[in-house]
């Protein structure tokens, strides 16, 4: 299976893709001048798509064959073909995957800088175990005396690790191999983060976030012209890797088949707060849920950013306090002993 196009060439994709449309340029013609203005394996994809769409195949069939899609993509692109609203979908998507690329980037950002910092916290730490300790322990047997209590502790721990230092040393770089194959490789990228989506991946910051991308998703459906049901059905398909967001997703069509209006559904599945969801109602009456959706969206996105922000900001002094406090207490140990040694010998 060839490997998924990224959320930023999603989105620069489809934003050329609608403007091109907007101009009166046929699908065909439009990946074809795509093609052309692009190199390496872009161009290949381009052209094998401009080459079908030639042959009558329609823009969705033709990312379909490519298997460099999403499944959601191809959806949201065939039913804008279908209702005629081709060009919006198309902006819905650039829109959409380009605010996911802005949010990754963040998350990225935010879990690479406190493992960096954990990393080095570690190996300071086992430095003055390993290294510094013993040099003490000299000064203490040529003092007459040993260290004791929670030095000759420390002390021990560091001889395990000294006697255990290939296996850390080991250790250590799978972790800073994994750290740079986490920043600079997407797909490994994708797959770590999958995982943690499935354990971890819905409570929190990412609860906020989840619930952003559900309310973009709607957004995108509702302005490509799909019904409520449908759109709720394709925002689920999208949340697939995180059980509990698409968990929200079934039970608010379930409260909708009920006869709960779409305000309510959402907020009483936990997408939409209460303020929220009498915006969605608002929307609903006037005709203009798609656009209430998308400044709903567009706020929860601003507000998980915000949390996300704030998480990080308290991450970092703790991490940083922690080791203070523990590399403090090591030498203090070690010390405090030593001063009472010295003043009773002078």
């Amino acid at each position: 299976m060839k490997q998924k196009l990224s959320p930023i060439q999603i989105s620069s994709l489809a934003q050329e893709m609608a403007m091109l449309i907007h101009a009166g340029i046929t699908v065909s013609e439009g990946l074809s001048l795509m093609a052309e203005e692009s190199g390496g394996n872009d161009r290949k994809l381009l052209a094998g798509m401009a080459a079908q769409t030639e042959k009558g195949e329609s823009l969705s069939a033709a990312m379909r064959k490519t298997e460099a899609f999403p499944a959601y993509v191809c959806g949201l692109v065939e039913v804008g073909e279908r209702s005629g609203r081709q060009e919006e979908a198309l902006s819905a998507l650039a829109r959409f995957y380009e605010s996911r690329a802005r949010m990754d980037r963040r998350l990225k950002s935010a879990l690479l800088y406190p493992a960096v910092m954990l990393v080095l916290m570690l190996v300071v730490i086992a430095v003055l175990l390993v290294r510094v300790l013993p040099i003490f322990n000299d000064v203490y047997a040529s003092l007459g005396g040993r260290l004791t209590g929670v030095a000759g502790g420390l002390l021990t721990i560091g001889r395990w690790l000294g006697s255990a230092m290939p296996v850390l040393w080991a250790v250590l770089a799978l972790a800073v191999l994994f750290l740079l194959l986490f920043a600079g490789a997407p797909g490994v990228r994708e797959k770590v983060l999958a995982l943690w989506r499935k354990g971890r991946g819905d409570k929190g910051v990412s609860r906020k976030m989840n619930n952003a991308r559900l309310a973009q998703a709607l957004a995108m459906a509702l302005q490509s012209g799909l019904p409520v049901e449908e759109s709720l059905d394709l925002a689920g398909s999208l949340m697939e890797d995180v059980p509990g967001a698409a968990g929200r997703c079934r039970d608010c069509r379930t409260r909708l088949e009920g006869g709960a209006s779409l305000g309510d559904a959402l907020r009483s599945a936990g997408i939409l707060s209460p303020g929220d969801s009498r915006l969605v109602e608002l929307g609903q009456r006037s005709g203009s849920t798609d656009a209430a959706m998308e400044r709903i969206a567009a706020n929860l996105a601003q507000e998980g950013e915000e949390a996300l922000e704030d998480t990080v900001s308290r991450v970092e002094p703790a991490l940083v306090l922690a080791c203070s406090v523990l590399v403090g207490a090591i030498l203090l140990s070690v010390m405090l002993p030593l001063a009472h040694i010295m003043s009773a010998i002078g």
